[in-house]
């Protein structure tokens, strides 16, 4: 069911090619938002696309500053000025402990997770100001509001991108731009796919599955249509008086 919340209202979502950005994109879609489409990932920004009528397409590097440029751009030219702002471009990096971790794939999973979610910030939130408002909805994690083991780098570039969604929050609250984080547990995308491949043989990775479906007291994982829903809660007028709120979508697991 549709509503049409954001019909006429110019979006812009990175990561888009799958998981929790392609779910955040395509409900976006179904109520009445024009969209700009991002991610590095040509073959899954297409599908996505497809879903999304009228959807203006940019490929690129969430961690390239020419790229998020060239796509803001884009997006002002072909649509009008942004409005609105998901940025779902993330990666889960090495599961190893951090002291085992090789730099290039620390400074990566950096790169992408906060670099990528500062530098969309950077090249959207003038748009919001030509806009006379608007609101951003960052992707953080559970794992960025408490530690991991297992995947050290993600949990420590997520608990950045909270603090970052807080203080912009507080930058351009006057300027009547909201921002705001979501902060998934584990949800069905490709991404909790990795990490349980990640575990090794058939016994381990089952042995990972079982241990993290515990920590949600609602006995299962998410799905991505579920994160979906709340970022589109926090960007619309509903969630008028929200700013700086980092939201657990987590069945419970921080409860």
């Amino acid at each position: 069911m549709s509503d049409g919340r954001f019909a006429g209202r110019v979006a812009a979502v990175t990561g888009v090619a799958s998981g929790l950005g392609r779910a955040t994109a395509l409900a976006l879609a179904r109520e009445g938002a024009r969209l700009l489409l991002f991610d590095r990932d040509a073959a899954g920004l297409a599908q996505t696309g497809a879903g999304c009528a009228g959807a203006v397409l940019v490929p690129g590097d969430a961690a390239s500053a020419a790229d998020v440029a060239r796509a803001a751009a884009e997006a002002e030219a072909r649509l009008g000025p942004v409005e609105l702002l998901a940025t779902a471009a993330g990666i889960l990096g090495p599961a190893v402990p951090a002291i085992e971790a090789e730099e290039a794939d620390w400074d990566r999973v950096f790169a992408v997770n906060v670099k990528g979610t500062w530098l969309a910030a950077r090249a959207f939130i003038p748009q919001m100001r030509k806009a006379g408002g608007g609101a951003m909805v960052a992707f953080a994690s559970t794992a960025g509001l408490a530690g991991s083991a297992v995947l050290p780098a993600y949990s420590a570039s997520k608990g950045a991108v909270v603090l970052l969604t807080r203080s912009l929050a507080l930058a351009h609250a006057a300027e009547g731009i909201r921002v705001n984080c979501v902060c998934p547990g584990a949800i069905e995308t490709p991404m909790l796919e990795a990490t349980f491949a990640a575990a090794g043989d058939v016994a381990a990775r089952a042995a990972r599955e079982a241990v993290w479906i515990a920590r949600h007291p609602l006995g299962r994982f998410g799905r991505p249509e579920e994160v979906a829903e709340s970022v589109l809660f926090l960007l619309s007028d509903a969630a008028g008086f929200i700013t700086g709120a980092a939201l657990p979508v987590d069945g419970g697991r921080l409860a």
